[in-house]
This record gives C-alpha cells, structure tokens and sequence, in this order.
C-alpha cells in the first residue's frame, strides 16, 4: 500500500484488492451492475472511501466487503486481503448427493431401466 488516498475507484479499488484479474475486468464488472457502493449502483468511477460497503456478485455468488484500506497498486495476496473485511455470511451445508451406480467398464451401453436410475439420481 501507499501513501492512502483519502478516496479511490472502485474499479481500481477491485483490482488491486484482487477481486478481478484486470482492470478492465472490474470496470466491466461495475458498468454491468455486478457492484454496488453502500446499495447504490457503482459505475467504475465511483468513488469508495474507508468503510464504505460493497456488494459484490462474482460468477454466481454474492459478497459483502467493508472497505478496510485503500490501495492503488496491485500487491501479494496477504496485502490485497488487509483491504477489506469479508461480512459475507457463510453459505449453507451442502447436501451429499449418493454416487451414481458403477458399471464396470467394458459392459456396454445401459439399459433402459439402468438409464431411468441414472437420470433420478441426477434430478432430471
């Protein structure tokens, strides 16, 4: 970190706390309405302070960061992980699903009765 701004992009915020691979990414990520800043709606120049909330949707999940500290460089991961507080709340136990029925290999394409058990136990 470097001498901390008092307010900095959310984009360049999302990058460096490396929460995107690229900058460019985060951008998109903020113009696509994936981030938002304290429930409102971040375009990239948004700007975030310290203890500002963001609501993060990235690849199907849904975080929420309090902004700890403010970096405009891309640093290591420990550093990158001192930006910010995860307030995400833990996701529930997943289900253990039974494997599906082994067939030895070699034994040829499965019944219909054996296809029919094989799409229960998948859900279809």
């Amino acid at each position: 970190m470097t001498d901390s701004p008092d307010s900095l992009r959310v984009d360049k915020w999302l990058w460096a706390a490396r929460f995107f691979k690229t900058r460019s990414l985060a951008a998109a990520a903020c113009a696509g309405g994936k981030v938002d800043v304290n429930d409102g709606a971040a375009k990239p120049a948004r700007l975030v302070r310290v203890g500002d909330l963001l609501r993060l949707t990235q690849g199907g999940d849904k975080r929420i960061l309090k902004v700890q500290a403010l970096a405009d460089t891309r640093g290591p991961a420990p550093v990158a992980r001192a930006l910010y507080e995860d307030l995400t709340p833990p996701a529930p136990p997943r289900t253990r699903r039974a494997p599906p029925p082994w067939r030895p290999p070699g034994a040829g394409r499965p019944t219909k009765r054996e296809r029919r058990e094989l799409e229960r136990l998948r859900g279809f």
